[in-house]
């Protein structure tokens, strides 16, 4: 068979300069109404807004009443930020509200004096110092609460652990500071007991340079065992089977824990973190305001605190105002910050990417 100019060794012809523009296009074409039919099938499959809320009105009317509450409590009082803004005098007016449009504008004056203060810096300190503290010595321990508990076989032995472990995060701080005061004071069972046998005694509840890890002793006591509630609520959900297809492999106990239970906790665990890195700056406030006048105000003054004692002893509410409004806002670049980094780990964090 003899091959014409331009031809194919299997006889058809190569497209033209004019006609592979044109095949070009009929492919694009081609590609763009497949990727519209999976869109337009997923749009078809959409159930409608209206039987949506049809369907779903019992569960809105259900959390209508918590949202109003959200919007009531925590959101309407952001309006009132705009005072760290202004040299807010609340007996300018009839009253407190309408003040706030009678107080003249200071602009950025409020941050300035923020930065010029030493005692600002000094309780920025000591939240950092402690947050950084019950970070490594607080959040462990709950998970490791959990693991105790979950290894434990016997039903009443763990719901009996578990009654005694929440119990303490029921008790006003009044009552954890009262109990510790009875215990580590000077005037304690152990300062006590020491003096009866010849010993000198002490006072760990006076003692500045210790105030950081009494204070962390303190939520731990309080608030570890309370913590483990959802952790052992995502060891739960972990399948039986996947321990005994370790313990079928020679996995000791160890090795399950490492290998089943661990990775089970840990996207829990990148979510509470991260929750937790968001509310550095927010390490307590009545349980230092308690201890306050115990080990001054050097060891126990903490951002909570300062405003509280600029803000409503001193009053001036524009500064403390200026001083909770940075606080946010270095919180939410926190969460921000955490989160990002648990997407770089692979896990969700507080909300995917």
């Amino acid at each position: 068979m003899s091959l014409t100019a331009g031809s194919r060794p299997d006889g058809t012809r190569p497209p033209t300069a004019v006609e592979e523009p044109a095949a070009a296009v009929t492919t694009a074409v081609a590609a763009s109404a497949k990727g519209r039919a999976p869109r337009k099938a997923a749009r078809a499959g959409r159930v409608p807004f209206r039987v949506r809320l049809r369907r779903d009105r019992t569960l809105i009317l259900m959390t209508l009443p918590v949202i109003l509450l959200l919007l009531l409590f925590n959101y309407v009082p952001l309006l009132g930020n705009v005072v760290a803004f202004q040299d807010y005098d609340p007996y300018i007016s009839s009253n407190g509200v309408t003040a706030i449009f009678h107080s003249p504008w200071v602009g950025v004056e409020q941050f300035s004096r923020m930065v010029d203060d030493p005692l600002f810096w000094d309780a920025t300190k000591n939240t950092i110092v402690l947050f950084v503290l019950q970070l490594v010595l607080f959040f462990p321990i709950p998970i490791a609460l959990a693991l105790l508990i979950n290894s434990v076989i016997r039903p009443r032995v763990r719901a009996v652990a578990q009654a005694i472990m929440y119990l303490p995060h029921f008790f006003s701080w009044v009552l954890v500071v009262t109990v510790f005061q009875q215990i580590l004071g000077g005037a304690g069972i152990i300062a006590q007991t020491l003096e009866d046998h010849g010993w000198s005694g002490f006072d760990l509840m006076t003692d500045a340079g210790l105030f950081k890890y009494l204070v962390t002793a303190q939520a731990v006591w309080k608030d570890a065992g309370w913590g483990i509630i959802v952790f052992l609520a995502a060891l739960a959900a972990v399948s039986t089977d996947l321990y005994e297809a370790a313990a079928m492999d020679g996995a000791g106990r160890w090795r399950r824990m490492w290998h089943v239970t661990l990775p089970a906790l840990r996207p829990v665990i990148a979510l509470l973190l991260v929750l937790r890195v968001g509310d550095a700056l927010s390490v307590g406030f009545e349980q230092f305001l308690l201890q306050r006048d115990a080990v001054g105000v050097g060891a126990s003054e903490v951002l909570d605190t300062y405003v509280w004692n600029m803000g409503i002893q001193n009053g001036d509410f524009s500064y403390a105002a200026a001083v909770g409004l940075v606080k946010g806002v270095i919180g939410v670049c926190l969460v921000l910050a955490a989160n990002k980094f648990a997407h770089l780990l692979g896990e969700q964090g507080v909300y995917q990417k």
